[in-house]
């Protein structure tokens, strides 16, 4: 009796290898939800260009990387006590219409040549309440589809999917902008949001079936953030935020800004260092999608705090390579280490957070892991922009890397001597 209950339970635990993307109940909805990614990061493409052209405001530019992530930081928890009283499905539409409705004026704006500056910064703003409110919603409804052995393999798939939406993004966000200009690129770019707002239309999936209904106790902001007191004592729960935290900080969008700089590094005097910093955004980028496949061909790290520490720390430590090669292909190789370690990690945390969540307080637990993980990278730029004054922008690549891999390593101290104890 205990010998087939065994095997059931390991059956249970190693479910078969990409089974999320073999069931059409939910392969549309990831590739629904990586085509959504790639038009937001066109929008970002062609958009940041012509504000540019226009205003060459370095102010503003500030301002497009805070309006992206303060939302994060400020609302994602309420976004997903947002997500356990409402039908998910819904919120996700809300969100994608958000998104269609800011290109659709952008677009308006081009065409009538009466783009002003206050407009931009509405439009900026919109835009990241939309990425805001369908972060969470997204989550509980993976929670919906599998069930909890095949939780984080769906978590990993996703983030996959999203990886491939931001690595294509920009290359077909280039291409529209060079072949239809910025007004027809932007009016196109509608089209990318459709697949997964018409997909949530057919699905029964609501985000809640799992979990036993929606909750019907209205929060306020402020009720919503007590989820952190609620989950003090879970040290998985407490550990995972507190990597995601270390990494945006340190690492977050660092790496990504300062690539203008290592690309003229790295391609020399006379050098095409338009080419290398191509190529260095295109390495962390494919290393998120190898990273992703790969994790879930092989299954070999398992969603424990140890392994997001691991993985975290080997994104500080290939940061540290990176900052100190002086060869453009190791620079490359490097890269692609940085994104494995980087969705490795994060797909982790995320499949913990959701594994870990109590039932009643799940939306806001992720909403939680929200505001530690991409509402914390509205920081990053002012680590490396202080780091980089004192000393050189590598230095400040090394320094955020040392950081992120002893803390990442602390954390995980931590976090697994409270499995232990428990």
């Amino acid at each position: 009796m205990g010998r087939v209950s065994e095997t059931r339970d390991d059956s249970a635990e190693h479910p078969r290898r990409f089974s999320v993307l073999r069931s059409w109940k939910t392969a549309p909805y990831l590739v629904g939800s990586g085509m959504g990614m790639m038009g937001d990061n066109i929008e970002h493409v062609i958009t940041y260009w012509v504000l540019w052209q226009k205003f060459e405001s370095p102010a503003l530019v500030g301002f497009q990387l805070i309006s992206h992530w303060l939302p994060f930081l400020l609302l994602s928890v309420y976004a997903g006590s947002l997500a356990e009283r409402f039908d998910c499905r819904r919120l996700i539409q809300i969100g994608q219409v958000m998104f269609m409705v800011v290109s659709l004026c952008w677009g308006i704006l081009f065409l009538t040549d009466s783009l002003q500056l206050w407009q931009a910064c509405v439009l900026l703003v919109i835009h990241g309440l939309a990425g805001c409110l369908w972060g969470p919603a997204e989550q509980m409804m993976l929670h919906d589809f599998v069930d909890r052995s095949e939780l984080p393999s769906a978590v990993r798939l996703n983030a996959t999917f999203r990886s491939l939406g931001i690595l294509f993004g920009p290359v077909v966000g280039s291409a529209l902008l060079l072949f239809f200009g910025p007004t027809w690129g932007i009016f196109i770019n509608i089209v990318f949001y459709l697949p997964l707002t018409l997909f949530l239309m057919r699905t029964p999936y609501t985000g809640h079936i799992r979990s036993g209904g929606i909750r019907t106790t209205r929060t306020t902001l402020l009720q919503s953030l007590r989820v952190l007191i609620d989950v003090r004592h879970n040290r998985s729960i407490v550990g995972m935020l507190l990597l995601a935290a270390l990494a945006s900080i340190t690492i977050g969008a660092v790496l990504q800004t300062s690539m203008p700089v290592f690309s003229g590094i790295l391609a020399g005097p006379g050098g095409d260092s338009d080419s290398a910093y191509g190529m260095l955004l295109f390495a962390m980028g494919a290393g998120g999608v190898l990273g992703g496949f790969l994790l879930e061909a092989t299954g070999w790290v398992r969603p424990t705090p140890a392994a997001a520490a691991v993985a975290a720390a080997g994104l500080g430590a290939s940061s540290i390579v990176f900052a100190f090669t002086s060869h453009l292909w190791l620079a490359i190789v490097v890269l692609v280490i940085a994104g494995v370690s980087k969705i490795t990690a994060e797909s982790t945390e995320m499949a913990i957070i959701q594994l870990e969540a109590p039932q009643e307080i799940r939306g806001r637990v992720i909403g939680s892991y929200a505001t530690f993980g991409p509402g914390m990278q509205t920081f990053s730029g002012v680590t490396v922009g202080v780091l980089g004054t004192i000393a050189t922008i590598p230095q400040a690549v090394t320094i955020g890397g040392a950081v992120l891999a002893i803390g990442a390593i602390a954390i995980g101290a931590y976090a697994v001597g409270g499995r232990r104890q428990a």
